[in-house]
């Protein structure tokens, strides 16, 4: 092969023979669902060596495992922000308790313990694939220092798995071959089986809905600027939690009164903010309640982030817009909201990305592929 892997084989047509091992630095509950139908798709099972996040993260972490096993890290953060660094403790014991057969790891150069895992397996001559974002350029000190790490990091990986087509380019800009770049685009729910009814919001005011962490670069900030200039009424609900929840709700009371934060929501309960939208915004970065709005039926209006967002919002099911750009954000909701029409068409669109591509069935087909790609180094 000459190309990126970008697979949608539907995963019963996929399976691992053999076992799996799988590294991360946590384990949030969105993750759970993905893991477990891997595990499924191992002959072997698959172990899932994974422990906490910081306080201050406010992570959702998952509480148990159904399928796969999973095995309690013990993280060991190291100093923060561009400088943060990553120990996990008994990471050999981990492989050598779960004696896979191939291993993934996150291909993140911070996370200095996974270099040990890489030489634990290559010694034992079985395979490591790198999952991870991509690699975006490096800036700021002693950024060529830093992209020569990534780079030598990246080449001890027998092949990379990508969230984006985005990060896929990246890794082949670092020099890794393309034959062993996958693009398993980052996915939360299974494919859907059945398209909830919305209905056009003629005669009522339009529902709009954000759901993700509430922190500074979420830009909800923008999304309320945005739907004040609106000339029409809009019912705008926040679904989150997060550290800038009371910052945003002060903004609101200024500028959008009507504006409900509801708070966090998880299942069966979020489930029912997606079938009551008419339309999901995401002023900010992000990517996984995109797909989860797009399983629902609902067109999408996403800044452009981190690479995710544009293969997700490819197929006419809704805008892409520039990050940091509030008139171009409120210009694209107020034609949004001129067509209800036009927005159940595109929320139909939606749900069929989600059905035929964007899901976690097509991510473990991915990885399967990934994973029997590889010779043994």
């Amino acid at each position: 092969m000459t190309s990126l892997q970008d697979a949608q084989v539907p995963v019963e047509t996929a399976s691992f023979d053999g076992r799996l091992a799988l590294q991360q630095r946590v384990l949030p509950a969105y993750r759970a669902p993905f893991f477990d139908l891997l595990a499924g798709a191992c002959s072997g099972g698959l172990s899932v060596f994974a422990g906490e996040s910081r306080q201050d993260e406010m992570i959702h972490s998952a509480d148990d495992l159904e399928v796969a096993e999973w095995v309690r890290a013990e993280n060991q953060h190291l100093l923060a922000g561009r400088w943060y660094l990553l120990w996990q403790k008994g990471v050999e014991d981990w492989l050598e308790a779960a004696d896979a057969d191939a291993l993934v790891l996150e291909a993140n150069p911070r996370y200095l313990s996974n270099r040990k895992a890489m030489d634990w397996m290559h010694a034992r001559r079985r395979p490591v694939i790198g999952w991870a974002l991509g690699a975006p350029p490096v800036w700021g000190p002693l950024a060529e220092a830093r992209q020569w790490v990534r780079r030598r990091y990246l080449q001890r990986f027998d092949a990379l798995i990508a969230y984006s087509s985005q990060g896929a380019e990246e890794y082949r800009a670092l020099g890794f071959p393309p034959e062993r770049i996958f693009i398993a685009h980052n996915a939360v729910a299974p494919a859907p089986e059945s398209k909830p009814d919305h209905a056009s919001f003629n005669g009522r005011d339009p529902r709009i809905l954000f759901v993700g962490r509430l922190q500074e670069r979420k830009r909800i900030d923008l999304l309320l600027e945005a739907c004040a200039r609106l000339n029409r009424t809009v019912d705008l609900v926040i679904v989150g939690e997060g550290p800038a929840r009371e910052q945003f709700e002060a903004q609101a009371e200024e500028v959008l009164p009507q504006v409900r934060f509801v708070g966090a929501a998880y299942g069966s309960e979020l489930i029912t903010w997606f079938e009551w939208a008419d339309l999901f915004v995401l002023p900010g970065t992000g990517g996984l309640a995109v797909q989860q709005a797009m399983a629902s039926g609902l067109p999408v209006i996403v800044a452009e982030g981190d690479g995710t967002q544009v293969d997700l919002v490819s197929g006419g099911n809704g805008w892409l817009v520039p990050p940091d750009d509030p008139g171009r954000l409120y210009e694209t909701l107020r034609d949004a909201l001129e067509d209800p029409e036009a927005l159940l068409e595109m929320g139909q669109k939606s749900y069929e990305l989600s059905v035929n591509r964007f899901n976690i069935e097509t991510m473990v087909s991915v990885f399967v592929r990934a994973v029997e790609s590889v010779e043994k180094p």
